[in-house]
């Protein structure tokens, strides 16, 4: 069964956030969220299918191999809710595991309506499954399915896909609390990280030879011209990969390869840059075993189950919400 989408605007934060970010000093910054529009979509699932983005492959047999372990941890009477669905394809294992032997009402949230639409049409036959899709930031999404479960049902929360790497260090941490508070003791989240490995396999997973990453990269400024009424030119920018030895994390950036003036209409903005400035687009951070289970207990969390690829260095990690944050 499927629910049509509960929307929610976000297009006046669009232009705020985007006002913000780039008058940011010294470094510039656009919120890695606004990447994933309707062909900023397509194109991140480009990425999943290149060989040297190895992270989405590693994700998906962790959870093929152990849907039905992880079904087998949670109460029968469980709700689960996804943060950043994306088109649902890897979410199958678990919730055909999860309704083997029960109905399961699936909360998929995005900001994009092209990927909840194609997460419903991905998980549509999965019997004794009811779809209800949320277009909302992830904790508003979370927050709004929270407050409507009933008294005794278990919540199962799905963070896959190392999208916590995305926040910077201590922001991860809090964002973490975040979503224990919104929790009850005896829950679950299910937590995908990207473990450390070789920088030789990290820069080519985020900057490839055929350059769908850079595509990717540069369709945030395509969106902000369209959206906004931006006059950014694409050709005066180039997409760029660094490694941050010092945070364990890997950047996306759009360096400015002369000097230049954007404007940006709807945000009232007029923006200069400097010949090879940059606007920071992405924080991919990297983590180890241990880093994991600490910031977990910081935040209200114990791990409970750790599954760990090795080919490609990936992390499951089935956290329990235990006792209040740390500090």
């Amino acid at each position: 069964m499927i629910i049509a989408p509960i929307a929610h605007s976000c297009s006046s934060d669009f232009a705020s956030e985007v006002a913000a970010g780039l008058t940011m000093n010294p470094q510039k910054e656009l919120p890695s969220k606004y990447l994933y529009d309707q062909l900023g979509s397509r194109l991140f699932d480009a990425i999943c299918e290149l060989p040297e983005y190895g992270l989405t492959r590693a994700d998906e047999r962790l959870l093929r191999k152990h849907a039905g372990e992880i079904a087998a941890q949670v109460p029968q009477d469980v709700l689960v809710c996804e943060l950043g669905s994306g088109s649902g394809g890897k979410t199958r294992w678990i919730l055909e595991a999860l309704t083997r032997h029960r109905k399961i009402s699936y909360f998929p949230i995005e900001i994009s309506p092209m990927a909840l639409t194609l997460c419903q049409r991905e998980l549509s036959d999965i019997e004794s499954l009811a779809i209800v899709g949320l277009e909302r930031e992830y904790l508003d999404g979370l927050r709004h399915v929270a407050e409507r479960r009933h008294a005794d049902q278990a919540m199962l929360v799905l963070f896959l896909g190392s999208t916590i790497g995305n926040f910077s260090d201590p922001a991860d941490v809090a964002f973490l609390r975040q979503v224990r508070g919104m929790l009850r003791p005896g829950d679950f989240l299910l937590l995908g990280a990207d473990l450390q490995k070789p920088l030789a396999n990290l820069i080519p997973a985020y900057d490839d030879a055929l350059g769908v990453t850079a595509a990717f990269n540069l369709n945030l400024l395509s969106r902000v011209n369209r959206e906004l009424g931006a006059n950014f030119d694409l050709n005066a920018f180039r997409h760029e990969a660094r490694f941050n030895a010092e945070t364990s994390s890997i950047e996306m950036h759009l360096r400015s390869v002369r000097p230049q003036s954007v404007t940006v209409a709807s945000a009232g903005l007029a923006v200069e840059f400097s010949e090879g400035e940059t606007i920071w687009t992405e924080n991919s951070h990297k983590y180890s075993l241990i880093e994991l289970k600490q910031k977990a207990l910081v935040a209200g969390f114990q791990v409970h189950v750790q599954w760990i690829d090795t080919e490609w260095q990936f992390a499951e990690n089935l956290l329990v919400a235990a006792g209040e944050p740390v500090g």
